[in-house]
């Protein structure tokens, strides 16, 4: 909740203070067009928490593909199985559905979890997947989920985490701080992230590609802003009787974009899973961000000659309204506190 909230001012009263946070990790996937959004991988801190058994959850049927571990960070484990588990089968069914050949550009940022090498990971079936680097440091430039996607994402999630409180405690007793220890918790948290994925629009998705891949944005008139959400959020929250405006807004979804640290980061890198050693880079280590630059830089490329040897292909069906004849997909990861 933003900082001046009721509950906040509570918590700070309390003998030996510590704000309620949870976090889990949330890597987003959809295409250039738009119309093809991929089952998450979701990395929280329990493997099986107790919500769980009360709701009588099956981890099969969520929603998204749970992972855990005791930081609920994604490891390269961790992201091979989502590719080959979720991406490779969702990927190929989607292309032979609406009769496209099979080809997929599978675009990532310069996150640990995606260390250089990746394709030798897919399976033999999925190897018609290509993976394309961004160069490091230019994520909040190039990286289509994070150019609107994500914000958009959690301003959603915000909207109906909002929702659903002032529906528990309106005509009741119930402070805000009984709603989150009694009526809200992981198993609602993931009905919230699921609603609101599912409510971005296809024109939000197709647009933020517009700075990396212009000629795959559809022409439209007008632009799709994100301010009657932001407003609905205000207006929920004073409904409450919360004194909120659009900057506390800003300020939580700053909050839910809370990045590891340079600690973490090197914790992460020494993690090991079955016995292997992750290669991971971390940005603030100059010599490897330079090595490793040399090959992103090259993969992008690559990347870009993909996307000119098929740009014909692409104007031709954008103009026509038409689905681009292969896949260019963005991965970018998600924290979500709550």
């Amino acid at each position: 909740m933003p900082r001046r909230a009721i509950i906040t001012a509570e918590e700070k009263s309390l003998p030996g203070h510590k704000a309620m946070k949870d976090r889990l990790m949330l890597p987003l996937c959809v295409n250039a067009i738009g119309d093809f959004k991929l089952k998450p991988l979701l990395v929280y801190h329990s493997e099986n928490p107790r919500a769980f058994k009360a709701y009588k959850v099956m981890k099969e049927k969520l929603q998204v593909l749970w992972r855990a571990n005791s930081k609920a960070w994604v490891t390269r484990q961790f992201f091979i199985e989502w590719m080959n588990i979720v991406l490779g089968p969702s990927v190929k069914k989607y292309l032979i559905d609406n009769g496209l050949p099979l080809k997929c550009v599978l675009l990532l940022d310069n996150a640990p979890a995606h260390p250089p090498g990746l394709e030798d990971d897919l399976l033999d079936e999925f190897k018609f997947i290509k993976i394309v680097y961004l160069p490091p440091n230019t994520t909040s430039t190039l990286q289509p989920m994070d150019q609107q996607v994500i914000s958009n994402f959690k301003k959603l999630f915000t909207k109906h985490l909002f929702k659903r409180c002032f529906e528990i405690t309106e005509n009741t007793n119930l402070t805000l701080r009984e709603f989150w220890k009694n009526h809200y918790n992981i198993v609602i948290c993931l009905k919230l992230i699921d609603i609101a994925w599912q409510g971005i629009t296809k024109r939000t998705l197709n647009s933020a590609w517009r700075k990396l891949w212009p000629d795959v944005v559809l022409k439209r008139e007008g632009f799709e802003g994100f301010e009657p959400i932001e407003e609905e959020i205000v207006s929920i929250g004073r409904s409450m009787g919360l004194e909120v405006d659009k900057a506390d807004v800003t300020d939580l979804i700053e909050e839910y974009a809370e990045e590891l640290t340079t600690e973490e980061l090197k914790e992460l890198q020494k993690i090991s899973h079955s016995g292997i050693m992750m290669e991971l880079s971390i940005e603030e280590e100059v010599e490897s961000e330079e090595k490793l630059h040399v090959k992103l830089v090259i993969s992008l490329a690559s990347g870009r000659k993909c996307l000119i040897l098929w740009k014909k292909d692409t104007q031709r069906n954008c103009l026509q309204g038409e689905r681009v004849p292969y896949l260019m997909i963005g991965v970018s990861h998600s924290f979500v506190t709550f």
